[in-house]
């Protein structure tokens, strides 16, 4: 699918306020630099193929770079890859392949699930092995400043050295030994303390370095990765919510230690992702892969779904939500559709409307409330209302109206990513997916239809309803038009 592109707001609109997780409280948002954003997104470590949770993350900060830039702010997006690490060392030994075969593998994954999910790419991409020289160097700074302690080769972060440890996830002390994550090493002078750099073992991939052959710990990348590409400070860091703390808390010390200045001005994190109620983890066996969702539903499907919900808010995903959600999304598609064949042979001068302008500015208001999705799908949905009388009126007077309204209707939903598609390929997979539920093909479908086109030639519209009746309570719907009978799921209209 197709990334749809991103619209311009133009309609006058309040300053943008943002959660800030440091803050625990909505923040005027102001760039460092006037009319720019700097964004940087802690991107997937590249081990396995992504799941749903990874998604969220994704297209909620796809959906604000999108809102930024539809704002006129000159955005530099910067998301990485973590392409060395424990978990693609292990998987490399578990299958016998090169560690790098490992990263490059489940990267060309990423792209495939993001660009079929209409994410659009960031401006950089950096990889962790591309900057292993810059964090050598970062390590070698904080060493001098008295931030960090070399242990045979193994370099810790002296958490007691930087005053404002904690100062982001706001944990007593104890609980943040407690907490997920934190390695467990007796080398350590504090329990706190976290690897900047891990002296080579063998079988092991490493680099050389002034304090001993290595490779880099986790967190060092994205303290580099950032600055180098935006500079400090820069205005957004952000990432899942389950993130603050070690990484996101480690990333602000290290850095801020290295250089004694701030490091980001915003930081935002999205919520977390259930499965019935339940939070998913690997561990527990619950996850859903992007690609196996993607065989049953519209990659929009997963997005109207996040977006429904405010992305600091847990989700809790079912298969009635999905259904309910995919249902809506038939809905918009069909909205549009409709529209455009209201507007179909009419000569149409440009007309005004009012509420249709009316609607765009409280879906304005609403996304620079802290990115509030779900109020702004609730605008979306309110002028679909208002497109769908207007052409059930019937009232060709309206055409320059339903105009108006379609263009605002398609660009308020182009800027969350949505309707990046065709009403024709929505259902058309809705109908495989149908029919492959209930053990039918379209070949079954399209006799039915023969035969009730047969039946009605001849006359006997007893046998044509009890063919329309049995179809219908297999959740077909038919729709007898000018170019013959079409037909539909019932999901799938509005």
């Amino acid at each position: 699918m197709a990334a749809t592109a991103v619209v311009k707001i133009t309609v006058n609109t309040m300053a943008l306020k943002v959660y800030n997780t440091i803050s625990g409280k909505k923040e005027d948002f102001t760039p460092v630099t006037e009319g720019k954003v700097k964004l940087y997104v802690c991107g997937v470590t590249v081990y396995d193929h992504c799941h749903i949770g990874h998604a969220r993350s994704a297209i909620v900060f796809d959906t604000i770079y999108r809102y930024l830039r539809s704002k006129g702010f000159d955005t530099t997006y910067v998301r990485n890859f973590t392409d060395i690490d424990d978990k693609i060392i292990r998987k490399s030994h578990a299958e016998n392949i090169p560690w790098q075969e490992v990263g490059e593998t489940y990267i060309r994954s990423f792209y495939e699930d993001m660009d079929a999910l209409g994410v659009l790419r960031p401006d950089h991409e950096p990889r962790a092995t591309e900057h292993i020289t810059d964090m050598i160097a970062l390590v070698e700074t904080l060493i001098e400043r008295g931030h960090a302690y070399n242990i045979g080769g193994d370099v810790y972060f002296s958490v007691d050295s930087f005053r404002n440890y904690g100062q982001l996830s706001k944990r007593p002390l104890e609980e943040m030994v407690a907490g997920a994550r934190v390695e467990v090493d007796e080398k350590k002078k504090n329990p706190l303390d976290f690897a900047l750099w891990k002296s080579s073992k063998e079988g092991e991939p490493s680099w050389d370095a002034s304090f001993g052959a290595g490779r880099p710990g986790w967190h060092i990348e994205c303290s580099v990765m950032s600055t180098l590409y935006l500079g400090n400070p820069f205005d957004i860091h952000g990432g899942g919510k389950d993130l603050v703390f070690p990484h996101h808390e480690n990333e602000k010390a290290q850095t801020e230690a290295a250089t004694g200045e701030k490091f980001v001005n915003y930081w935002i994190h999205n919520g977390f992702v259930n499965i019935d109620r339940e939070k998913m983890s690997k561990s527990i066996g619950n996850t859903l892969l992007i690609r196996d969702f993607l065989k049953e539903y519209h990659p929009e499907v997963l997005r109207l779904f996040y977006l429904s919900n405010h992305y600091r808010s847990p989700v809790d995903y079912s298969g009635q939500s999905i259904e309910d959600v995919n249902t809506a999304l038939h809905r918009l598609y069909y909205t549009r559709e409709r529209a455009l064949e209201a507007q179909k042979g009419k000569a149409i001068e440009p007309r005004p409307y009012p509420q249709a302008d009316e609607i765009a500015k409280k879906f304005a208001e609403a996304m620079d409330d802290d990115f509030n999705t779900a109020l702004a799908l609730s605008y979306i949905y309110e002028l679909s209302r208002e497109i769908n009388r207007m052409v059930d009126a019937k009232d060709d007077s309206t055409a320059a109206l339903i105009a108006s309204a379609e263009a605002v209707y398609e660009s308020l939903a182009g800027t969350l990513g949505l309707l990046g598609d065709d009403l024709a390929s929505l259902e058309s997979r809705e109908k495989v997916r149908h029919l492959a539920r209930m053990g039918l093909d379209v070949s079954f479908v399209e006799g039915a239809i023969n035969d009730r086109v047969e039946a009605r030639k001849n006359k006997n519209f007893q046998k044509a309803d009890e063919i329309r009746d049995m179809l219908v309570h297999k959740g077909i719907i038919l729709l007898d038009t000018p170019k013959g009978t079409q037909w539909r799921i019932k999901t799938s209209v509005s």
